[in-house]
Parts: C-alpha cells; sequence; structure tokens
C-alpha cells in the first residue's frame, strides 16, 4: 500500500517517464531524414561520409531548433527556465536525433552489402520511411490507441513515406 492509501504500486520515475513518452520527434526526425537523403540524391554523386555527416548534422541542428522553440515560446511564457526544465526538454526533442541514426546507419554500411551511392540513398531512404512508420505506430500504442488506430498511425506515416519516395523519382528522372 502506498502512502496515500491506494493499493496499486507507484510508478518509478523512469516508467513515469516512458508511460509519457512522445515519439512525434520520431516521426518528425524519419520524415526530415528522408527529405535530407531525397535533396541529397538530387545532388548527384558525393562521398558517403557526406550523407552520414548531413544527416546526422541536420538532425542536431532540428533538435537545436526545436529545443529552443521550446524552451524560448510557450515554455518561457509558463516558467522561469532552469537546468531541469532544459533537460526535460533536450531529452523530449532527442527522437528528432536518433530517428537520423539508422539512415545513416544504412548509408555508412550500404559498402559492405555491395551498394553504390543510388543504391545506398535507396536504402537509406527506405529505412528512413520505415522508421517513420515505426515512430508513429510506437506513438500511437504509448498513448493508448486501439490497434486500429495504430494502423491508421502507421498507414498514414506509411503514404507520407510513399509521397517522398515519388519525390525521389519525380526529382531524379
Amino acid at each position: 500500500m502506498s502512502s496515500t492509501g491506494s493499493t496499486t504500486p507507484r510508478a518509478t520515475p523512469h516508467a513515469e517517464r516512458r508511460a509519457h513518452a512522445d515519439y512525434t520527434g520520431g516521426v518528425y526526425g524519419s520524415m526530415l531524414a528522408a527529405s535530407v537523403v531525397v535533396g541529397a540524391g538530387t545532388l548527384g554523386s558525393f562521398p558517403r561520409l557526406e550523407l552520414v555527416l548531413l544527416l546526422l548534422l541536420t538532425g542536431v541542428v532540428f533538435w537545436i531548433a526545436h529545443v529552443h522553440a521550446q524552451l524560448f515560446g510557450a515554455r518561457l511564457a509558463e516558467r522561469t527556465l532552469d537546468r531541469r526544465t532544459v533537460l526535460h526538454v533536450c531529452r523530449d526533442e532527442w527522437p528528432i536525433v536518433k530517428a537520423a541514426v539508422p539512415p545513416a546507419v544504412a548509408v555508412a554500411v550500404s559498402p559492405l552489402l555491395g551498394l553504390d551511392v543510388p543504391g545506398a540513398l535507396w536504402l537509406a531512404l527506405s529505412v528512413a520511411v520505415a522508421g517513420q512508420v515505426g515512430w508513429s505506430a510506437a506513438a500511437a500504442r504509448r498513448a493508448g490507441a486501439s490497434w486500429h488506430l495504430v494502423a491508421v498511425a502507421a498507414s498514414v506515416n506509411l503514404l507520407l513515406g510513399l509521397l517522398i519516395i515519388l519525390f525521389k523519382i519525380f526529382l531524379t528522372h
């Protein structure tokens, strides 16, 4: 029995943080990574390391922009900034950066798979779209959505990803 008289056990801070996790940054970050791959692919041939760095650094820059917007937008009006608030916002927006990692890894390992640069771009784009779908499904489940709504969220994000793929096809032909 907890100190409040309830018979339910108290959640640990880690469990509470995971229960309130927001994966929208991951969806956004995956879509951003897919867009970076499409944009980079229109520039022609370039070293893979350049694309890996472009993906990761773009993720970091957008993460900083989101943290800044959160801290100096709505948060500033609500309360004064302290270290705890800044760290909380940084952590909440971190999925934007995390979402850039799988496509960057896909580019980095693409030579091991025998892929040329266009093949690496397609692999990275596929990984980014898969991440976008996965993050959206995770966000829906974490929010307590029914399996039907999880499927709808994943389908909408798959369609958005396919739209990005169509842009790549259109821009490179």
